[in-house]
Protein backbone atom coordinates (compact mmCIF):
# COMPACT_ATOMS: atom_id res chain seq x y z
CA UNK A 1 0.00 0.00 0.00
CA UNK A 2 1.41 2.81 -1.07
CA UNK A 3 2.49 5.65 1.69
CA UNK A 4 0.61 8.68 2.70
CA UNK A 5 3.14 11.81 3.55
CA UNK A 6 1.24 14.68 4.95
CA UNK A 7 3.08 18.42 4.85
CA UNK A 8 3.71 20.19 7.76
CA UNK A 9 1.12 22.81 8.69
CA UNK A 10 1.27 26.06 8.13
CA UNK A 11 -0.63 29.61 8.42
CA UNK A 12 -2.43 30.53 5.31
CA UNK A 13 -1.42 34.06 5.82
CA UNK A 14 -1.77 36.92 3.70
CA UNK A 15 0.45 39.66 4.68
CA UNK A 16 -0.52 43.59 4.54
CA UNK A 17 -0.45 45.08 0.43
CA UNK A 18 1.56 41.68 -0.77
CA UNK A 19 -1.16 42.14 -3.35
CA UNK A 20 -1.90 44.81 -5.57
CA UNK A 21 -5.06 46.45 -5.98
CA UNK A 22 -6.56 45.33 -9.85
CA UNK A 23 -5.96 48.01 -11.80
CA UNK A 24 -2.54 48.75 -10.66
CA UNK A 25 -1.47 44.91 -11.18
CA UNK A 26 -3.36 44.91 -15.22
CA UNK A 27 -1.17 48.23 -15.64
CA UNK A 28 1.92 46.27 -14.42
CA UNK A 29 1.42 42.85 -16.22
CA UNK A 30 0.50 45.08 -19.50
CA UNK A 31 3.39 46.50 -19.41
CA UNK A 32 5.70 43.30 -18.98
CA UNK A 33 3.43 41.73 -21.76
CA UNK A 34 4.72 44.88 -24.06
CA UNK A 35 8.20 44.96 -23.04
CA UNK A 36 8.29 41.13 -24.24
CA UNK A 37 6.21 41.69 -27.17
CA UNK A 38 9.36 44.73 -28.38
CA UNK A 39 12.24 42.34 -27.79
CA UNK A 40 10.54 39.66 -29.70
CA UNK A 41 10.56 41.95 -32.63
CA UNK A 42 13.81 43.48 -32.15
CA UNK A 43 15.02 39.78 -32.24
CA UNK A 44 12.94 39.10 -35.41
CA UNK A 45 15.35 39.87 -38.64
CA UNK A 46 12.34 39.02 -40.66
CA UNK A 47 9.63 41.12 -40.11
CA UNK A 48 6.69 40.33 -42.00
CA UNK A 49 4.68 43.25 -43.94
CA UNK A 50 1.78 45.12 -42.65
CA UNK A 51 -1.08 42.82 -42.77
CA UNK A 52 -3.50 45.58 -43.70
CA UNK A 53 -1.71 45.88 -46.86
CA UNK A 54 -1.05 42.80 -48.07
CA UNK A 55 -3.40 39.50 -49.10
CA UNK A 56 -3.68 36.82 -46.37
CA UNK A 57 -2.88 33.12 -47.71
CA UNK A 58 -5.53 31.74 -49.29
CA UNK A 59 -7.82 28.98 -47.47
CA UNK A 60 -6.57 25.02 -48.17
CA UNK A 61 -2.94 26.17 -48.32
CA UNK A 62 -2.72 24.12 -45.39
CA UNK A 63 -3.09 20.40 -46.67
CA UNK A 64 -6.26 20.10 -44.95
CA UNK A 65 -4.94 20.21 -41.40
CA UNK A 66 -5.16 23.41 -39.69
CA UNK A 67 -1.37 24.39 -39.07
CA UNK A 68 -0.31 26.99 -36.10
CA UNK A 69 0.98 29.99 -36.31
CA UNK A 70 4.44 30.08 -37.84
CA UNK A 71 5.67 33.00 -34.34
CA UNK A 72 4.50 29.92 -31.97
CA UNK A 73 7.66 28.05 -31.30
CA UNK A 74 6.93 25.68 -28.24
CA UNK A 75 7.96 21.96 -28.83
CA UNK A 76 8.65 19.16 -27.39
CA UNK A 77 12.27 17.93 -26.38
CA UNK A 78 14.05 14.41 -26.58
CA UNK A 79 14.88 12.94 -23.39
CA UNK A 80 18.24 10.25 -23.59
CA UNK A 81 18.24 8.23 -26.24
CA UNK A 82 20.30 5.04 -24.42
CA UNK A 83 19.07 3.20 -27.47
CA UNK A 84 17.30 4.05 -31.06
CA UNK A 85 13.92 2.02 -30.18
CA UNK A 86 13.98 3.54 -26.65
CA UNK A 87 12.85 7.30 -26.13
CA UNK A 88 10.78 9.91 -24.71
CA UNK A 89 9.59 13.60 -24.70
CA UNK A 90 8.91 16.37 -22.40
CA UNK A 91 5.86 18.32 -22.87
CA UNK A 92 6.70 21.88 -22.73
CA UNK A 93 4.48 23.17 -19.66
CA UNK A 94 5.93 26.88 -19.91
CA UNK A 95 4.84 27.25 -22.89
CA UNK A 96 1.00 25.72 -22.52
CA UNK A 97 -1.43 28.00 -22.23
CA UNK A 98 -4.85 27.18 -19.91
CA UNK A 99 -5.38 24.01 -18.85
CA UNK A 100 -5.28 21.46 -21.58
CA UNK A 101 -2.05 19.99 -23.76
CA UNK A 102 -2.42 20.31 -27.45
CA UNK A 103 -2.06 16.63 -28.71
CA UNK A 104 1.19 17.23 -30.89
CA UNK A 105 2.52 18.27 -27.69
CA UNK A 106 1.69 15.63 -25.48
CA UNK A 107 4.84 13.24 -23.61
CA UNK A 108 5.49 10.38 -25.19
CA UNK A 109 7.43 7.71 -23.75
CA UNK A 110 8.23 4.80 -25.81
CA UNK A 111 10.03 1.12 -24.93
CA UNK A 112 10.01 0.21 -28.82
CA UNK A 113 9.29 2.66 -31.41
CA UNK A 114 5.76 3.17 -32.37
CA UNK A 115 4.16 1.10 -34.46
CA UNK A 116 2.32 1.76 -37.47
CA UNK A 117 -0.71 -0.05 -36.82
CA UNK A 118 -3.86 -0.21 -39.56
CA UNK A 119 -7.27 0.23 -37.64
CA UNK A 120 -9.11 -1.68 -39.82
CA UNK A 121 -6.77 -4.94 -38.93
CA UNK A 122 -6.70 -4.23 -35.64
CA UNK A 123 -9.04 -5.65 -32.74
CA UNK A 124 -8.77 -6.03 -29.23
CA UNK A 125 -9.55 -9.82 -27.31
CA UNK A 126 -10.50 -9.85 -24.03
CA UNK A 127 -10.65 -13.58 -22.57
CA UNK A 128 -9.50 -15.10 -19.61
CA UNK A 129 -12.11 -15.71 -16.23
CA UNK A 130 -14.88 -14.59 -18.62
CA UNK A 131 -18.15 -16.12 -19.71
CA UNK A 132 -17.88 -15.69 -23.38
CA UNK A 133 -14.48 -14.71 -25.16
CA UNK A 134 -15.13 -12.15 -27.79
CA UNK A 135 -12.94 -9.93 -30.32
CA UNK A 136 -13.73 -6.57 -30.61
CA UNK A 137 -12.92 -5.03 -34.07
CA UNK A 138 -12.53 -0.72 -33.97
CA UNK A 139 -15.13 -0.34 -35.63
CA UNK A 140 -17.41 -3.05 -33.22
CA UNK A 141 -15.84 -0.35 -30.20
CA UNK A 142 -16.95 2.47 -32.41
CA UNK A 143 -20.62 1.06 -32.30
CA UNK A 144 -20.80 0.96 -28.35
CA UNK A 145 -22.08 3.30 -25.86
CA UNK A 146 -18.81 5.95 -25.44
CA UNK A 147 -17.52 8.86 -23.17
CA UNK A 148 -15.59 11.92 -23.45
CA UNK A 149 -13.21 12.98 -20.07
CA UNK A 150 -10.15 15.09 -19.45
CA UNK A 151 -7.63 13.60 -17.43
CA UNK A 152 -3.90 13.82 -16.75
CA UNK A 153 -1.08 10.82 -17.61
CA UNK A 154 2.04 11.65 -15.77
CA UNK A 155 4.73 9.06 -16.46
CA UNK A 156 5.87 7.61 -12.82
CA UNK A 157 9.24 8.44 -13.32
CA UNK A 158 8.47 12.12 -14.15
CA UNK A 159 10.93 14.22 -11.78
CA UNK A 160 12.57 11.37 -10.34
CA UNK A 161 15.97 12.84 -10.62
CA UNK A 162 15.22 15.17 -7.68
CA UNK A 163 15.69 12.25 -5.92
CA UNK A 164 19.27 12.36 -6.51
CA UNK A 165 19.72 15.95 -7.01
CA UNK A 166 20.07 15.85 -11.09
CA UNK A 167 20.12 19.01 -12.34
CA UNK A 168 16.67 19.94 -14.81
CA UNK A 169 17.27 23.42 -14.97
CA UNK A 170 13.81 24.08 -17.10
CA UNK A 171 9.82 23.25 -16.08
CA UNK A 172 10.01 20.78 -19.75
CA UNK A 173 12.54 18.97 -18.13
CA UNK A 174 12.45 18.48 -14.54
CA UNK A 175 8.00 18.26 -15.27
CA UNK A 176 7.32 17.64 -18.71
CA UNK A 177 6.43 13.76 -18.51
CA UNK A 178 2.95 15.32 -17.70
CA UNK A 179 0.07 15.92 -19.80
CA UNK A 180 -3.55 16.65 -20.06
CA UNK A 181 -6.01 15.22 -22.68
CA UNK A 182 -9.77 15.11 -23.51
CA UNK A 183 -10.32 11.13 -23.74
CA UNK A 184 -12.75 9.37 -26.12
CA UNK A 185 -13.67 5.77 -25.64
CA UNK A 186 -15.58 3.05 -24.20
CA UNK A 187 -15.77 2.16 -20.57
CA UNK A 188 -14.46 -1.49 -19.57
CA UNK A 189 -17.54 -1.78 -18.20
CA UNK A 190 -19.43 -1.94 -21.21
CA UNK A 191 -17.43 -4.46 -22.44
CA UNK A 192 -17.63 -6.54 -18.81
CA UNK A 193 -21.03 -6.94 -19.55
CA UNK A 194 -20.30 -8.10 -23.26
CA UNK A 195 -18.09 -10.93 -21.91
CA UNK A 196 -19.77 -11.14 -18.27
CA UNK A 197 -16.82 -11.72 -15.80
CA UNK A 198 -16.43 -14.27 -13.70
CA UNK A 199 -17.17 -13.84 -9.40
CA UNK A 200 -13.49 -14.74 -8.84
CA UNK A 201 -11.42 -12.23 -11.42
CA UNK A 202 -9.68 -10.14 -9.94
CA UNK A 203 -7.49 -8.81 -12.54
CA UNK A 204 -6.66 -7.91 -15.73
CA UNK A 205 -3.54 -8.24 -17.79
CA UNK A 206 -3.46 -5.77 -20.66
CA UNK A 207 -1.32 -5.90 -23.44
CA UNK A 208 0.24 -3.47 -26.47
CA UNK A 209 0.84 -4.58 -30.02
CA UNK A 210 4.11 -3.15 -30.34
CA UNK A 211 7.80 -4.52 -30.55
CA UNK A 212 7.98 -4.42 -26.92
CA UNK A 213 4.77 -6.32 -26.19
CA UNK A 214 4.24 -4.41 -23.46
CA UNK A 215 2.12 -5.32 -20.55
CA UNK A 216 0.60 -4.54 -17.30
CA UNK A 217 -1.51 -6.10 -14.58
CA UNK A 218 -4.56 -3.50 -13.43
CA UNK A 219 -6.40 -4.54 -10.76
CA UNK A 220 -10.54 -5.48 -11.59
CA UNK A 221 -11.69 -2.85 -9.06
CA UNK A 222 -9.82 -0.04 -10.92
CA UNK A 223 -11.20 -1.46 -14.43
CA UNK A 224 -14.33 -1.32 -13.72
CA UNK A 225 -14.53 2.05 -11.56
CA UNK A 226 -13.25 4.45 -14.50
CA UNK A 227 -11.17 2.35 -17.11
CA UNK A 228 -11.45 3.57 -20.66
CA UNK A 229 -10.54 2.10 -23.79
CA UNK A 230 -9.54 5.25 -25.62
CA UNK A 231 -9.45 5.93 -29.14
CA UNK A 232 -10.08 9.74 -29.40
CA UNK A 233 -7.67 12.73 -27.76
CA UNK A 234 -8.77 16.15 -28.48
CA UNK A 235 -11.30 15.41 -30.46
CA UNK A 236 -9.65 13.65 -32.89
CA UNK A 237 -8.23 10.01 -33.38
CA UNK A 238 -5.75 9.25 -31.02
CA UNK A 239 -2.06 9.73 -32.74
CA UNK A 240 0.27 7.22 -33.52
CA UNK A 241 2.51 7.92 -30.59
CA UNK A 242 -0.67 8.15 -27.94
CA UNK A 243 -1.51 4.50 -28.87
CA UNK A 244 -3.34 4.82 -32.37
CA UNK A 245 -6.14 3.26 -32.85
CA UNK A 246 -6.74 2.01 -29.14
CA UNK A 247 -5.06 2.78 -25.90
CA UNK A 248 -5.96 2.04 -22.34
CA UNK A 249 -7.01 5.30 -19.82
CA UNK A 250 -6.83 4.51 -16.41
CA UNK A 251 -7.75 7.61 -14.55
CA UNK A 252 -4.88 8.60 -12.08
CA UNK A 253 -2.86 6.35 -12.06
CA UNK A 254 1.51 6.05 -13.05
CA UNK A 255 1.37 6.04 -17.30
CA UNK A 256 3.02 2.58 -17.92
CA UNK A 257 0.20 1.31 -16.94
CA UNK A 258 -2.20 3.34 -19.84
CA UNK A 259 -1.04 0.63 -22.25
CA UNK A 260 -0.85 2.12 -25.74
CA UNK A 261 -1.56 -0.19 -29.39
CA UNK A 262 -4.00 -2.28 -27.00
CA UNK A 263 -4.99 -5.81 -28.23
CA UNK A 264 -5.59 -7.76 -25.52
CA UNK A 265 -7.11 -7.99 -22.23
CA UNK A 266 -7.03 -11.20 -20.34
CA UNK A 267 -9.11 -11.85 -16.68
CA UNK A 268 -7.56 -13.46 -14.10
CA UNK A 269 -7.75 -14.15 -10.53
CA UNK A 270 -4.31 -12.58 -9.52
CA UNK A 271 -1.62 -10.47 -10.76
CA UNK A 272 0.61 -11.63 -13.65
CA UNK A 273 3.52 -10.63 -12.45
CA UNK A 274 5.11 -9.46 -15.70
CA UNK A 275 8.60 -8.03 -16.14
CA UNK A 276 7.19 -4.32 -15.87
CA UNK A 277 5.84 -4.79 -12.25
CA UNK A 278 8.55 -7.25 -10.83
CA UNK A 279 11.90 -5.59 -12.67
CA UNK A 280 11.03 -2.44 -13.64
CA UNK A 281 8.55 -0.29 -11.78
CA UNK A 282 8.54 -0.89 -7.96
CA UNK A 283 10.09 1.59 -5.54
CA UNK A 284 13.15 0.55 -3.62
CA UNK A 285 12.47 1.62 0.32
CA UNK A 286 15.11 2.42 2.68
CA UNK A 287 14.99 -1.54 4.33
CA UNK A 288 15.69 -3.04 1.17
CA UNK A 289 12.18 -3.77 0.13
CA UNK A 290 10.49 -2.61 -2.86
CA UNK A 291 6.51 -1.69 -3.11
CA UNK A 292 4.98 -3.35 -5.83
CA UNK A 293 2.03 -2.27 -7.97
CA UNK A 294 1.64 1.26 -6.48
CA UNK A 295 -0.42 2.46 -9.28
CA UNK A 296 -1.61 6.57 -8.09
CA UNK A 297 0.54 9.12 -8.59
CA UNK A 298 0.06 11.25 -5.56
CA UNK A 299 -0.81 15.15 -5.30
CA UNK A 300 1.88 17.47 -6.84
CA UNK A 301 2.12 21.26 -8.37
CA UNK A 302 4.38 22.87 -10.12
CA UNK A 303 4.88 27.13 -10.86
CA UNK A 304 5.09 27.09 -14.35
CA UNK A 305 5.75 31.21 -14.46
CA UNK A 306 8.43 32.22 -13.22
CA UNK A 307 10.07 28.74 -13.79
CA UNK A 308 14.09 28.05 -14.74
CA UNK A 309 16.03 29.66 -16.76
CA UNK A 310 13.34 32.34 -17.13
CA UNK A 311 14.73 36.15 -16.22
CA UNK A 312 12.05 38.85 -15.12
CA UNK A 313 13.15 42.10 -16.71
CA UNK A 314 13.04 43.87 -13.19
CA UNK A 315 10.36 44.55 -9.90
CA UNK A 316 7.17 44.90 -10.53
CA UNK A 317 3.61 43.42 -10.72
CA UNK A 318 3.48 39.68 -11.90
CA UNK A 319 1.02 36.89 -11.77
CA UNK A 320 2.51 33.19 -10.54
CA UNK A 321 1.02 30.74 -12.14
CA UNK A 322 1.14 26.71 -12.63
CA UNK A 323 -0.36 23.31 -12.43
CA UNK A 324 -1.94 20.99 -9.90
CA UNK A 325 -3.23 17.83 -10.11
CA UNK A 326 -4.14 14.02 -8.31
CA UNK A 327 -4.38 11.18 -8.88
CA UNK A 328 -6.33 10.82 -5.68
CA UNK A 329 -9.31 12.82 -7.57
CA UNK A 330 -9.92 16.40 -7.28
CA UNK A 331 -7.90 19.02 -6.01
CA UNK A 332 -8.60 21.32 -3.36
CA UNK A 333 -6.30 23.74 -2.72
CA UNK A 334 -2.97 25.11 -4.18
CA UNK A 335 -0.73 27.16 -1.83
CA UNK A 336 2.28 29.42 -2.94
CA UNK A 337 5.02 30.47 -0.46
CA UNK A 338 6.93 33.39 -1.89
CA UNK A 339 9.31 32.96 1.25
CA UNK A 340 10.80 29.40 0.92
CA UNK A 341 7.69 27.67 3.19
CA UNK A 342 7.64 29.89 6.11
CA UNK A 343 4.34 31.38 5.18
CA UNK A 344 1.57 30.20 2.44
CA UNK A 345 -0.80 31.52 0.23
CA UNK A 346 -4.09 30.17 -1.35
CA UNK A 347 -3.86 30.55 -5.26
CA UNK A 348 -7.27 30.89 -7.31
CA UNK A 349 -8.21 28.12 -9.10
CA UNK A 350 -8.73 29.25 -12.87
CA UNK A 351 -12.03 26.32 -13.67
CA UNK A 352 -13.69 24.25 -11.29
CA UNK A 353 -11.41 21.24 -10.41
CA UNK A 354 -12.15 17.74 -12.20
CA UNK A 355 -11.11 14.17 -10.99
CA UNK A 356 -7.68 13.05 -11.81
CA UNK A 357 -7.06 16.15 -13.73
CA UNK A 358 -4.77 18.85 -13.82
CA UNK A 359 -6.11 22.44 -12.79
CA UNK A 360 -4.14 25.78 -13.58
CA UNK A 361 -3.28 27.84 -10.18
CA UNK A 362 -2.57 31.77 -10.36
CA UNK A 363 -1.25 34.11 -7.44
CA UNK A 364 -1.08 37.80 -8.49
CA UNK A 365 2.29 39.12 -7.09
CA UNK A 366 4.52 41.78 -6.45
CA UNK A 367 8.44 41.29 -6.72
CA UNK A 368 10.51 44.26 -4.83
CA UNK A 369 13.85 42.94 -6.74
CA UNK A 370 15.01 41.03 -4.01
CA UNK A 371 15.58 37.13 -4.08
CA UNK A 372 13.29 35.24 -3.34
CA UNK A 373 12.14 31.28 -3.34
CA UNK A 374 9.06 30.40 -4.96
CA UNK A 375 7.46 27.14 -4.06
CA UNK A 376 3.95 25.62 -4.47
CA UNK A 377 1.60 22.59 -2.65
CA UNK A 378 -1.03 21.05 -3.90
CA UNK A 379 -3.60 19.57 -1.25
CA UNK A 380 -6.14 17.11 -2.76
CA UNK A 381 -9.96 16.36 -1.51
CA UNK A 382 -8.62 13.54 0.61
CA UNK A 383 -7.05 15.39 2.14
CA UNK A 384 -3.04 14.68 1.48
CA UNK A 385 -0.76 17.21 1.29
CA UNK A 386 2.43 17.37 -1.29
CA UNK A 387 5.44 16.65 0.91
CA UNK A 388 8.69 18.26 1.13
CA UNK A 389 11.89 16.86 -0.31
CA UNK A 390 12.54 15.94 3.00
CA UNK A 391 9.28 14.54 3.51
CA UNK A 392 9.85 11.74 0.99
CA UNK A 393 13.28 10.95 2.01
CA UNK A 394 12.38 10.01 5.94
CA UNK A 395 9.74 8.02 4.55
CA UNK A 396 11.46 6.18 1.26
CA UNK A 397 14.97 6.65 1.76
CA UNK A 398 17.38 7.53 -1.60
CA UNK A 399 16.55 4.62 -3.34
CA UNK A 400 13.42 5.89 -4.89
CA UNK A 401 13.41 6.98 -8.77
CA UNK A 402 9.54 6.36 -9.40
CA UNK A 403 6.66 8.71 -7.40
CA UNK A 404 8.58 11.75 -6.83
CA UNK A 405 6.25 13.93 -6.12
CA UNK A 406 7.84 16.64 -3.38
CA UNK A 407 7.49 20.33 -3.59
CA UNK A 408 9.84 21.80 -6.55
CA UNK A 409 10.98 25.25 -5.26
CA UNK A 410 12.46 27.79 -7.98
CA UNK A 411 14.68 30.60 -6.84
CA UNK A 412 14.65 33.99 -8.44
CA UNK A 413 18.22 36.21 -8.26
CA UNK A 414 18.53 39.82 -7.91
CA UNK A 415 19.32 40.31 -11.51
CA UNK A 416 15.55 38.60 -12.22
CA UNK A 417 17.48 35.13 -12.83
CA UNK A 418 15.09 31.63 -12.20
CA UNK A 419 16.79 28.68 -10.84
CA UNK A 420 15.73 25.78 -9.73
CA UNK A 421 18.15 25.00 -6.22
CA UNK A 422 18.61 21.28 -4.95
CA UNK A 423 17.90 20.42 -1.67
Amino acid sequence: MADRIQGNDADCACKEGMFPQRRRFLFGAGTAAALAASRRAEATPNVPPDPTRVQGRATGTDGGYGARSPFETAHRILGPVPNSQTTWTFTPLADQIGNTTASGLHYERHHAGIPAIDPDRHSLTVHGLVNEPKRFTMADLKRLPRVSKRHFIECSGNTGGAYQNLPMKTVQVSHGLLSTSEWTGVPFAVLAREVGIAPNAAWVLAEGADAAVMTRSIPMEKMMRDAILAYGQNGEAIRPEQGYPLRLLLPGFEGNTHIKWLRRLQVSDKPFMTREETSKYTDLMADGIARQFVFTMEAKSIITFPSGEMKLPGPGFYEISGLAWSGRGRVKTVQVSIDGGAAWHEAALNETPQPMCTVRFTLPWRWDGKPVNLQSRCIDETGYVQPTHADLLRARGVNFYYHYNAIYPWTIAADGSVTHVAA
